[in-house]
């Protein structure tokens, strides 16, 4: 009994050790960044397969950046769709000379990879920005990252938030999302990266290089902007965050909780090819909360049994609430317990599907 006590104990110190961490990184993280811009050339590209419906909305955003387009350029490649993506973008392009197209033929590498490597060759600016098909670039996004860059970052990466909708799957959608993005750059800014949102990436064609592109990133068909980052650091470059909100880069969830599911046990089958130092980090985080979130059902053996739960729920409800706005999200606070429970179980259901899912590039 008392070993357990102990052991509880011992949790709980090390979960507010954590906490007060990404509390304290995050407050520094968005009390000092102000958005910066320099007219650096870019190249923006995207990887677009069957993306009918989404493309013109993203070709849109693009169009508006506040960027001089003289300095920028947009490669979209077909990965060979089997509706009329290419047809449509075609039609968008007539008129924007910095906009190309291009059809991802003879790939080296399957999947999204090889249609990104394709357009990334064909680059013709010292700085690639990428980002989904069927995502929304907000006004400043091109700029921020390219004030990024000017300050001598190698890679970078930005929030990338998920427009709200009525659906319980969007509701546990943005959840997950504001929870993995407030470690993700709490950890970030601490000096401890591991993960970031192809959503909104970038990095230099110089650096993109020196890592030998793609090619040690291949042990899964997703991850790829996990992975790169990976490599990043393995080279001890030097990686910048981007936090404007003026340059969120906000996308839809998916539409039922299977098609989330699947889509989050590919992103999770590319944490197994993270660094030691990550996995053994993020392993202990999960496991402490896990814990903490267990010990409830000790509650029969002694009240004292319920104290790490309670101090679970109060310190995730007070960062999850400080940050959220940040995260550009507006959740109800009542909804704190319900969704961190469903949370804590997605992790592990998750995890555990990510051996066995069948990755393919959609």
């Amino acid at each position: 009994m008392y070993l357990l006590i102990y052991i509880l104990f011992s949790v709980i110190f090390i979960l507010l050790f954590f906490n007060l961490a990404i509390y304290t990184a995050l407050n520094k993280l968005f009390n000092s960044q102000n958005l910066t811009t320099a007219n650096l050339k870019i190249s923006v590209v995207i990887a677009a397969k069957n993306e009918a419906t989404g493309i013109g909305t993203l070709i849109s955003a693009l169009q508006k950046q506040d960027y001089p387009q003289a300095n920028f350029e947009v490669i979209i490649i077909d990965d060979n769709s089997n509706d009329n993506t290419a047809t449509i973008v075609n039609n968008l392009l007539n008129d924007l000379p910095n906009f190309h197209l291009i059809k991802a033929k003879e790939k080296i590498y399957a999947g999204k990879r090889g249609a990104l490597h394709l357009g990334i060759n064909k680059a013709k600016h010292p700085h690639i920005l990428i980002t989904d098909a069927d995502c929304t670039p907000q006004k400043q996004w091109i700029s921020a990252f390219a004030g990024k860059f000017n300050e001598g970052y190698d890679f970078v990466f930005g929030i990338a938030p998920y427009y709200p909708t009525n659906s319980i799957t969007n509701l546990i959608a943005q959840f997950e999302n504001l929870r993995a993005q407030i470690i993700m750059f709490a950890f970030a800014y601490l000096g401890l990266p591991y993960s970031a949102a192809a959503r909104s990436f970038g990095f230099s064609k110089k650096a993109f290089k020196k890592i030998k592109g793609f090619r040690n990133t291949t042990e899964t068909l997703s991850g790829d902007d996990d992975l790169l980052l990976r490599e990043a650091i393995k080279h001890n470059f030097k990686i910048g965050l981007v936090v404007a909100k003026e340059a969120f880069v906000f996308s839809n969830t998916k539409e039922n909780f299977t098609d989330f599911s699947n889509q989050k046990a590919r992103h999770t089958s590319s944490s197994h090819h993270y660094s030691i130092k990550a996995r053994l980090l993020l392993g202990i985080w999960h496991i402490l909360n896990l814990v903490s979130f267990v010990s409830v059902f000790l509650f029969p053996l002694g009240v004292i049994f319920i104290l790490p739960f309670i101090i679970k729920i109060i310190i995730d409800a007070f960062i999850l609430n400080n940050f959220q706005n940040d995260f550009s999200y507006k959740i109800n606070p009542l909804y704190f317990i319900f969704l961190q429970i469903i949370y804590e179980l997605s992790i592990i259901y998750f995890f555990i599907k990510s051996f066995r899912f069948a990755n393919k590039w959609e």
